[in-house]
Parts: C-alpha cells; sequence; structure tokens
C-alpha cells in the first residue's frame, strides 16, 4: 500500500522538473512512511511512499521490467499476484521481487490495457512506456483507491490525492462552481469533478492513456445489475450456499499479508460477518477494533463487544469523548484537501489510528449496504409510494407540513423529528432527486438563498451525474437504479474516500472483503428481493450468517457512524463556526450570502430548527477554503 504521483511532459523542449516532483512525493508521506523512490528521465518521472506489506525487503518502487523499458508505481493491493506470476513466469518473464507490483508490469507486457481485467485487488496503477513514450494510468473496479489527475502547463500531472497535484506549481487552484453546487448536495463532488477546475479523479474501472495524440480515458469494467432483473423468482436456499462460499473465498484472498491483519469490528452485519470468516481462515488470534461514545445516542458499542465475545476475537476498544472529537475539526483539512462533509470521517480517522498502535493491515465491513440493499432510504423509497397513494392529498400538502414543523427539535442521533422531516423532503420529486435529498445537505430551493446572484446558473446541473448513472444502469426497476447510483456515487465519493483518507492519514491500510470482484459479481446479480425482501433489507446476507452471528447483530436496526454535530455547534464548535462564518471571511469570498448563514445560525443556537447537516456542510467548506484558497 502506497502513495503515488507523476508527471509526463511530452514535449522535448520542456523536461520534467525534478524538484518538483520529489516535493509532489514528499506531500504524502503518511500514506507510505516506510519508503521512499523516485525514477526521473527527460520527459517522465514517478514517484511513490510505501507502506511495506508484501516482499518487506525487495519491493521499493518505482519498479522496472527486465529491459528496463517500463516503469511502474502503484498504491494497492492484488490479491491473486500469486497465480499471476506463476502464469507469467511460465511464459518467460523473469522475476527480481516477490511483489504484487513487478507481476502487474509483466502482465502488462503481456496483455497491455486488457491486463486491468485480470487482476483481483483495489488499486491506483502508473505504468510509463519508453519505447512509445505513453503513459497509462488505471483505477480499481469500485474506486477504493483514488487516482487524480490534471493536464496543467501542457503535462499530465497525477497523483493519490488532491494535494499530491497541488504541490506542483504548474496546477492551478480556481475552484468549479458546478462542483461546489454538487458538494452543498450531496456533501461530496461526484467523480469525475473535484472541487478545483482542471483536476480530475479517474473513473473506478477505467484507464487513462496519455501520448502524442492526446488524453483519452476508457473503461476496462463495468458495473450491471441487469442480470438481477432477468430472472425468474426464486428462493433464498437457492443462493444462500453460494453466497456464504463467495463470501468467504473472499475473506481468504484478502488475507495476503507479510505482516500481521485485524479488523474494523462495528458489531454491524458487515463487519461481523467479514470478522466471522476471518476468524475462521486468519492462523492465529484476530484482533479487532472499536470505538464507543459518551452519546448514548451514537453508542453501539455493546454490539461490537458481542460480535467480539460471540466469536473469539482479541478485541480492542477506544472510548471516544466528545471534547476529542470536536477538538479535531478545526485541524481537519490536515487530512483532508477536498471539502467533504460527512462527520463520521473523525471517528473514522480516530480508529484507524488507533488501531495503527497494534497493525499495519485491517479488514473492513465497507459496501455490504450498497451490495445488499441495507440503507433505510431504501425502505423509504417503498415507503413514500404508499404514503403518496394511500393519504390524502389534503393530508400530504397541507396537514402533514404543518404538524412535521411543529415538531420538539432534537439533537439527538437520527431523531424522529430528523427523519420525519427528511421523509417529506422527498416528496414531489424524481426518483434520484427524493434520494439524494434523503442522504445530502441542501436542497436547490435552500442554495436559492445561498449563493451569490452570479453563482445560481449551476443549481440546474445539481443531480446531473445521477440521472446519467440512471440512465447508464439499463434497469427498469426503480430500486435497482438507486442501488447502482449508490454504488457510482455514495460509496465512491462517500464511503471509499473517507475510510482511505482517514485510514492513510494514519498508514494503515484498510481491505474491503465484501467489494472483491467476487462479491460484487455475485451481489450484483442477485434479484431484488432476495436483497430487500418487503422491507428487511440484506435479507439473504440475513440468511446466509443465521446460526454464525448472534440474532442480535442479524436483527439489529441499520445506525450510521455518527457524530453529535448538532451539540457541537452549541457548544465545542460555537465560537469556531461564528469565526469561519464571520461577514467580512462570507464577503470576501463573494460565494456566500451572509444574511442566509447568519439565519441558519440563528436558528440552530435557539433550537428553532436543527441545521446540523448544512451548517457541517459550510463549515468544512470554510475550512477547507481558508486553507487551500485564501
Amino acid at each position: 500500500m502506497c502513495g503515488i504521483c507523476g508527471i509526463i511532459n511530452l514535449h522535448p523542449s520542456q523536461p520534467v522538473n525534478q524538484q518538483t516532483l520529489l516535493d509532489m512525493t514528499a506531500s504524502m508521506t503518511h500514506r507510505g512512511p516506510d519508503e521512499e523512490g523516485t525514477y526521473y528521465c527527460h520527459q517522465a518521472g514517478l514517484g511513490s511512499r510505501r507502506l511495506s506489506i508484501i516482499d518487506l525487503v525487495s519491493g521499493r518502487q518505482p519498479i522496472t521490467n527486465e529491459d528496463e523499458t517500463l516503469w511502474i508505481v502503484f498504491n494497492g493491493e492484488i490479491y491473486n499476484y500469486r497465480e499471476l506470476r506463476a502464469y507469467l513466469q511460465k511464459r518467460g518473464h523473469q522475476f527480481r521481487t516477490q511483489t504484487d507490483t513487478e507481476t502487474i508490469l509483466h502482465l502488462y507486457e503481456e496483455f497491455g490495457v486488457e491486463c486491468f481485467e485480470k487482476l483481483n485487488g483495489i488499486f491506483a496503477i502508473a505504468i510509463w512506456d519508453i519505447p512509445n513514450q505513453q503513459a497509462t494510468l488505471a483505477r480499481d473496479r469500485m474506486g477504493v483507491k483514488p487516482l487524480y489527475y490534471s493536464m496543467s502547463g501542457g503535462q499530465l500531472v497525477f497523483g493519490s490525492e488532491m494535494k499530491v497535484l497541488l504541490a506542483n506549481p504548474q496546477v492551478k487552484r480556481e475552484i468549479d462552481p458546478i462542483a461546489l453546487n454538487e458538494y452543498l448536495s450531496f456533501e461530496y463532488v461526484p467523480t469525475p469533478r473535484t472541487i478545483l477546475r482542471n483536476i480530475y479523479r479517474l473513473d473506478a474501472g477505467c484507464y487513462l492513456r496519455y501520448d502524442q495524440s492526446g488524453l483519452c480515458t476508457q473503461p476496462y469494467w463495468k458495473l450491471s445489475l441487469e442480470r438481477s432483473e432477468n430472472r425468474p423468482p426464486v428462493d433464498w436456499r437457492d443462493f444462500a450456499d453460494g453466497l456464504y462460499q463467495t463470501l468467504k473465498e473472499s475473506v481468504r484472498s484478502e488475507l495476503v499479508s507479510d505482516v500481521p491483519v485485524g479488523v474494523l469490528l462495528s458489531g454491524g452485519i458487515d463487519s461481523s460477518t467479514v470478522t466471522a470468516f476471518m476468524v475462521d481462515l486468519y492462523p492465529g488470534t484476530v484482533d479487532s477494533f472499536s470505538i464507543s461514545f459518551e452519546e448514548e445516542s451514537f453508542d453501539e458499542s455493546r454490539y461490537a463487544r458481542l460480535a467480539s465475545c460471540h466469536l473469539g476475537t482479541r478485541h480492542h476498544e477506544l472510548t471516544l469523548t466528545s471534547k476529542t472529537a470536536a477538538s479535531m475539526v478545526a485541524d481537519i483539512t490536515n487530512y483532508l484537501d477536498e471539502p467533504f462533509g460527512d462527520s463520521s470521517l473523525i471517528p473514522t480517522y480516530l480508529l484507524s489510528q488507533f488501531a495503527r498502535q497494534q497493525v499495519k493491515v485491517v479488514l473492513g465491513g465497507d459496501g455490504g449496504d450498497e451490495l445488499f440493499a441495507g440503507y433505510p432510504t431504501l425502505k423509504a423509497h417503498r415507503m413514500i409510494e404508499l404514503y403518496e397513494r394511500l393519504v390524502p392529498w389534503t393530508v400530504r400538502a397541507k396537514l402533514a407540513p404543518k404538524i412535521s414543523s411543529r415538531l420538539p427539535v432534537s439533537f439527538s442521533n437520527i431523531s424522529l423529528d430528523f427523519k420525519i422531516r427528511r421523509f417529506l423532503a422527498g416528496r414531489g420529486v424524481s426518483l434520484q432527486e427524493r434520494h439524494h435529498r434523503w442522504l445530502g445537505s441542501f436542497f436547490d430551493e435552500e442554495k436559492q438563498l445561498l449563493l451569490q446572484d452570479w453563482l445560481k446558473p449551476v443549481l440546474r446541473d445539481t443531480y446531473t451525474r445521477a440521472y446519467q448513472h440512471e440512465q447508464e444502469s439499463k434497469v427498469r426497476t426503480p430500486l435497482n437504479a438507486i442501488l447502482y447510483s449508490d454504488m457510482k456515487l455514495y460509496l465512491e465519493g462517500d464511503i471509499l474516500f473517507k475510510v482511505d483518507r482517514a485510514s492513510m492519514a494514519n498508514s494503515l491500510e484498510v481491505r474491503v472483503p465484501l467489494l472483491n470482484p467476487l462479491v460484487v459479481e455475485f451481489a450484483n446479480a442477485l434479484p431484488l428481493d432476495l436483497k430487500l425482501h418487503n422491507l428487511t433489507g440484506k435479507y439473504l446476507l440475513k440468511k446466509c450468517m443465521t446460526g454464525k452471528l448472534p440474532r442480535a447483530i442479524i436483527n439489529r436496526p441499520k445506525k450510521g457512524f455518527n457524530m453529535p454535530v448538532a451539540q457541537w455547534l452549541t457548544t465545542e464548535l460555537r465560537q469556531l463556526m461564528l469565526d469561519m462564518f464571520s461577514e467580512e471571511m462570507v464577503n470576501r469570498q463573494g460565494l456566500f450570502n451572509y444574511p442566509y448563514i447568519k439565519s441558519l445560525i440563528d436558528d440552530h443556537l435557539t433550537h428553532r430548527r436543527d441545521n446540523r447537516k448544512l451548517l457541517w456542510t459550510l463549515l468544512v467548506f470554510q475550512l477547507w477554503h481558508n486553507r487551500y484558497i485564501s
């Protein structure tokens, strides 16, 4: 696991600046504290920071092939590299190391860009082909590992984080208004955009080619749910054993490592499933890690302890106080180079820091909600259809909004008033808009009040990416379109971004067995009814794990990894919020209308409204803007 970067300049009269390459490499030391390596020639430079997991002695990057015509830097892990290596050796390839990195390079020699289809793993790859004066970048199927790029100053600049590109003086810092609009609604900027113009993320499952003919991107793999709609009605028993064996093989393959491996155990069914298989397969006692919270409505540590006790892990628990977590907020941009509005980044960071004291590698349970329909919003889509059909129009249009506006405001975790107001906000809009209203932050009507006039034309683009993904999904069932959208947007833009930044800031590798290609292909071919059965999410997964996990964990309600942001904004973070939203700062930025922000603050501080999502989304943006733009 590493951080990678590079500069490719194909103009003979403009050699790559070696010092800039070193600066870019140094900016991501946290991603790989064990080793630094660079390759440099007139037209190309590659940089790597390495976190040593496989072949601790001879695995330094960049790595070259036998005749030094190809060079590679690589961030990630390839779980089937040993099988691929054996095949390549039979084909006559000579290996100098025991790494998965070198296997990728020889596979590229053998198959060209088709090699990426054969990799089972998480990866961001860059290959420099000297004879063809050609650079190739690639990213794993689900987007677990990040990869940013920009065409700046006539050169291709790329890296594992946006701050790596910003260490290159050729890369400009100019906010993209469309991306700002998307961030305010989604709480992240959907790929391929980033918050800055002319800096992009490579799409998951795609490769990029750059040579004298220009730059182009192509998919090498496409997400598909079409098979799930072309199967006759089935019984869960027909698929339970297949899912069990697929999960087992996925966990087994992802335990490959030359250092100890632990597991992040929240006590939810996803992380508990991964832990259960790991306990069976791992040679030794499994170390599990979780976090507990002071605030009772946010704390679910009892489930992690229950899972650990049942499965027999050596459990480590960190108790997180509100004061400790809130104290991190002012420094949040130390590990965020883009605005990111999901407050669970903070406990994820602290959990990663805690686990890193014991291990370098952990397995996590991310991806289960997207693959197996675990989010409450999916049930809410079914419920709102019934609501629209069965409840009289006068009640829906007049009485319900009045009642919801008079509900007492609570700052507890996902309180009743919060859920009712969110549910009603999904009325009268398209499926995609409804879904992202429920998940995200600002609605367009709120941004009309927030944004200055010159920015308002971008509001027409708010949900464009969601509609594009709905079209490309080629599914007929609305909830399948939502699952597809979640995998392309929320999973990659929020969940995987959060885990990568929080873990790599602490030099910890997180692997995600539920997003192994074996599991993804199996899950995406399942009929929808085996995922969301009436109002029961993760139906087949729950059936599959019955008897292997405690019933209390299988049947526990879904609850996010949230933080008491609403309360923080009235206590520990009050002064920081007032400073970041000062009239002088807001007016100097020229993006937002100060009177509207002041009304959000006043209503929240007096408990007239719970504006936690809006204020937190804005606060993180202000902190980011203050560091990277101002």
